[in-house]
């Protein structure tokens, strides 16, 4: 059962003149630069949580060129909560790029696009196809998965030969016209019938030659990663408070937590109680209740350490930082744990 390539394409682009959604906010007044955005801030995260972020975002920046003059501080803060905040450091350090190296105009030619940090090849074919039109195919985890049930590809679409396979695919299946709502209408159909779990087969454009459906397996494809257990790891997180300031450190650029502002980190409790010896605490450090924070490849297991100071420390230990005054709109960008903690200071732990 092999897929009929211009008829794929023309049921998939009818589907999506019925069907298809037309009315996000990056599908208004079409440009690169918005469509980008858009593109990175999906990356991992449903539709219904970016819009008010991207809505923030492009009242704010509502060009290249002012989200390239922003300060770190305030692109961080917009994200906060978010997650995967890396994505918005590559967001910073391409519209700087292009802000340097394009005279502030978004480039359309792929290979230029793919060279900005944070933007690989599926990225890049979705940015110039959805605002111009261009003729490149994609191949995000919707796609992959339509592909993969409706040719029965098997494995994992992780690994290379599984992946090369489906590019091969969407690259043949991609129409050389109307290539904007066909690529809509493949990431529309694997977020609506084609989903992961309970796809409405019988509503879905493409089913008279989806092998998966043929055969009953829809769940099998496409195939699962290998399971691997996280690891877990474990710090203490010093909340030092002096009244109703808070202190933060801007964690360097890399790693996890990479420019937001989170309290001091300790591995250990031996360097928590190294830190705390010159600490002229208001009373004995309380041990706040503890909880999982879960990355991509690990658990952090957190203890929360609150210690009330008589008077506010310029520098603790080796971590040079700030006081913030907690409930003020400080524009800083926060890690979810230290939102979480920060909150907590103010409704559980007031002074």
């Amino acid at each position: 059962m092999e897929a009929n390539t211009g008829s794929f394409a023309k049921r998939m682009l009818d589907w999506y003149q019925q069907y298809g959604r037309k009315d996000l906010p990056w599908q208004q007044n079409r440009t690169p630069y918005r469509v980008w955005l858009s593109e990175i801030m999906l990356q991992q995260t449903q539709v219904t949580t970016v819009i008010p972020y991207y809505l923030k975002f492009t009242e704010r920046f509502p060009t290249l060129i002012d989200l390239a003059n922003a300060e770190d501080d305030e692109v961080m803060h917009l994200w906060t909560g978010l997650g995967y905040y890396a994505r918005a450091r590559n967001l910073l350090k391409a519209a700087r790029q292009v802000r340097d190296q394009h005279n502030g105009e978004f480039p359309t030619q792929i290979d230029q696009v793919m060279a900005l940090p944070g933007i690989g090849r599926s990225t890049a074919g979705a940015i110039l196809s959805l605002s111009l039109d261009q003729p490149h195919p994609i191949l995000d985890g919707n796609v992959k998965r339509v592909l993969a049930r409706h040719q029965a590809i098997e494995g994992w679409p992780g690994n290379k030969a599984v992946e090369n396979q489906l590019w091969d695919l969407t690259t043949t299946l991609t129409p050389a016209q109307q290539v904007q709502p066909y690529n809509q209408a493949m990431m529309d159909l694997g977020a609506s019938h084609c989903s992961r779990s309970k796809p409405n087969c019988p509503a879905c454009p493409v089913n008279d030659d989806c092998r998966a459906y043929a055969q009953g397996r829809q769940a099998d494809y496409p195939g699962k990663k290998p399971k691997k257990e996280k690891p877990v790891k474990a710090c203490f997180l010093l909340l030092l408070r002096h009244q109703d300031e808070v202190y933060l450190e801007k964690r360097p650029g890399a790693g996890i937590w990479g420019g937001l502002w989170c309290p001091p980190q300790y591995n250990d409790k031996a360097s928590l109680d190294h830190a705390l010896l010159p600490l002229k605490a208001q009373q004995a450090p309380q041990m706040l209740t503890p909880f999982r924070h879960t990355f991509s490849h690990y658990h952090l297991d957190i203890q929360p350490v609150l210690v009330q100071l008589s008077a506010p420390l310029s520098q603790v230990a080796e971590h040079p930082g700030q006081w913030f005054a907690l409930g003020a709109d400080n524009r800083i960008g926060l890690a979810a744990p230290t939102e979480r903690l920060l909150a907590e200071l103010q409704n559980q732990y007031p002074q």
